[in-house]
C-alpha cells in the first residue's frame, strides 16, 4: 500500500503546498488504499477532508447545492457570476483545486474533464487529481500519468496552469 504521485511539468520541482497534499494522502493510505478498499470518490474525500481543511482548503461537504465548492469561470454584467464549476477542494491562496476520483476516473475520462475545468477556472494555477492506483484490473494512475506525459511531451497544447499533480491512492 503506497501513494504514487507525479508532478507536471517534470522539469519543475514540486511546490511545497502540493507536497503537503501528498503528505495528507500518505497519512491516510490505511483508510483509502485502492488495494484494500473499494471506496467511492466521496468516501475517499471524506477520509482526507479534515487534513485538507487544516491546510486552508474549502472542501465539499455534500452533493447538495450549499455543500459544493463553486469556483468562478465566467463573469457577466456588473461582475455577476455567470458560470462556475464545482471542485472537491479549493484553496484561494495557493490557487489550487483538488479533484478526488474513483471508478470513472479513467474509464470515463473524468480526469480529462477535471483538467478542462481547471484550465478555465478563474485564478487557478494548480490542479491536483487523485485517482485509484487500481480499479477493476486497470492501472488508473499509470494510465492518467501516461496521458499527462504525452500532453507535456508533445508540446502542442499550452495549458494555463503552472502545474498538475497526479496522485494514485
Amino acid at each position: 500500500m503506497n501513494i504514487n504521485w507525479q508532478y507536471f511539468p517534470k522539469s519543475d520541482l514540486i511546490p511545497l503546498h502540493l507536497k503537503q497534499i501528498i503528505d495528507v494522502f500518505e497519512q491516510k493510505i490505511q483508510l483509502i488504499s485502492s488495494t484494500n478498499y473499494d471506496l467511492n470518490s466521496d468516501e475517499a474525500l471524506q477520509a482526507i477532508k479534515s487534513d485538507l481543511t487544516a491546510l486552508n482548503y474549502k472542501v465539499e461537504t455534500s452533493k447538495k447545492k450549499d455543500g459544493k465548492i463553486k469556483v468562478p469561470v465566467l463573469f457577466g454584467r456588473n461582475g455577476k457570476l455567470e458560470k462556475s464549476f464545482d471542485a472537491d477542494a479549493h484553496n484561494e491562496v495557493t490557487k489550487t483545486v483538488i479533484e478526488v476520483e474513483a471508478g470513472r476516473a479513467v474509464s470515463n475520462y473524468q480526469f480529462l474533464k477535471d483538467l478542462f475545468q481547471a484550465c478555465v477556472m478563474h485564478d487557478i494555477d494548480y490542479l491536483v487529481i487523485a485517482v485509484r492506483n487500481n480499479y477493476r484490473e486497470s492501472k488508473d494512475f499509470e494510465k492518467m500519468v501516461s496521458f499527462f506525459e504525452t500532453l507535456y511531451a508533445s508540446n502542442r497544447l499550452k495549458l494555463p496552469l503552472k502545474g498538475i499533480l497526479a496522485i494514485g491512492y
